[in-house]
């Protein structure tokens, strides 16, 4: 396997970006990709998987460099160098690749299997939390969450179904395969840039992760209901009750950020999706205005993130102790003050993409305890290492008086 100069170059320009101007990773990797017209799926493959390998690993790799976490051009070389060792490609003779130590950095490899932070990659703190949260569960739970996502496409039923999306998007090359257990899922069968299809641009999916596609069938809703969703936020769970809806009833999407919101009114006239009000919260008056009117509520809480790690490797490096504790507080105000729309006889979905039971099962407990007009009605928790895909968690709660 040969290196491409201005490829190389792109991938460690990027992640000068990523590490020392604290850039997010998507965005960063969305820019990278339109730096030339002429590179092809196999340069943006290699671009994207080489700057989201290194964000993954970046402790390892800083490691088995002696880097310390200083990221300088030169360190950040060093970082590359480790990645494409690790990964079998021939160093080409340019300056930046004189005198590596390959046996030492495949042996550096081997030296740090035995320490799982290390090994695997993560803070301290984070390690010590998962273990603390998940217990033996959590060594596999992140090794899991460290292995790149698969692309999940989720149908939208308004505009087609799997079958008819399958051959549509095999007519462009895109090759994708089915899991029984989520009916709306059609998974890459390699990565592609689906959003430049035809069907894409008429609606006929969302990008949305398996795991993900869970949490509105969940909710239990049916045409002609009367659902909020309170954390919209760009609306892709929206848009799935939406469809399961048959675009009938009415959903409102809430949310703090209104240019979310804008996103997904763009996104909604892509996909049919006409049943879609949309309202920003400015204050507690939005809320105290719609008590007692809701046969379905969503709440698709603020959460640490954990459960998409596999998506959003920075977000371990990003993500800190104290807002973990604030989240908590968030997420049981949040449940408290939003069940308050829900109808007697109605239900609500409390979700979060984390696996940590602080941030779920003790949440849906802590409020059931000082709620006592309502009820659990069943809750599942999805752990990366089982699903393959991304950790969530949902709980369906009824109110009962």
């Amino acid at each position: 396997m040969r290196l491409h100069r201005n490829l190389v170059h792109t991938v460690v320009d990027s992640l000068e970006e990523i590490f020392t101007e604290d850039k997010y990773a998507d965005r960063i990797v969305s820019l990278a990709l339109k730096k030339d017209a002429r590179w092809g799926s196999k340069d943006r493959r290699f671009i994207a998987e080489a700057i989201y390998d290194i964000v993954r690993w970046k402790r390892l790799y800083n490691e088995i460099a002696g880097t310390k976490d200083h990221y300088s051009k030169d360190n950040i070389w060093k970082l590359f160098t480790v990645w494409a060792v690790l990964k079998g490609y021939k160093l080409p003779e340019w300056k930046q690749f004189v005198d590596v130590p390959v046996r030492r950095i495949r042996g550096g490899f081997d030296k740090f299997q035995d320490n799982r932070k290390i090994r695997e990659s993560i803070p301290d703190w984070l390690d010590e939390m998962g273990e603390a949260e998940l217990g033996a569960n959590w060594e596999k739970e992140l090794h899991s969450l460290n292995k790149p996502a698969e692309i999940v496409l989720r149908v939208n039923s308004l505009k087609t179904n799997v079958r008819m999306l399958k051959t549509e998007l095999l007519k462009e090359d895109i090759g994708t395969h089915t899991d029984r257990k989520y009916p709306s899922a059609l998974i890459l069968d390699e990565r592609k840039n689906v959003f430049m299809t035809d069907v894409f641009k008429k609606g006929g999916f969302e990008m949305q992760d398996a795991s993900s596609q869970l949490v509105a069938p969940f909710l239990e809703v049916k045409p002609g209901m009367r659902v909020i969703d309170t954390c919209a936020g760009a609306g892709g769970k929206t848009l799935h009750l939406s469809a399961l809806m048959e675009n009938k009833g009415v959903i409102i999407a809430l949310d703090i950020h209104d240019h979310k919101l804008k996103e997904l009114k763009k996104r909604a006239r892509r996909a049919g999706a006409g049943n879609i009000e949309t309202r920003h919260i400015t204050g507690t008056k939005v809320i105290k205005k719609m008590h007692n009117t809701a046969d379905r509520i969503l709440i698709d809480a603020p959460c640490s993130g954990v459960g998409v790690l596999k998506r959003n490797p920075d977000a371990k490096w990003k993500l800190k102790p104290e807002f973990v504790e604030n989240i908590i507080k968030t997420q049981a105000e949040i449940l408290e003050s939003y069940s308050k729309m829900l109808k007697v006889d109605g239900m609500m979905v409390y979700a979060t993409c984390s696996v940590f039971p602080s941030e779920n099962q003790n949440q849906v407990k802590n409020f059931l305890a000082n709620n006592e007009g309502f009820e659990l009605i069943k809750q599942k928790s999805v752990l990366a290492n089982v699903s393959g895909f991304d950790g969530f968690f949902m709980a369906l709660i009824k109110r009962t008086k």
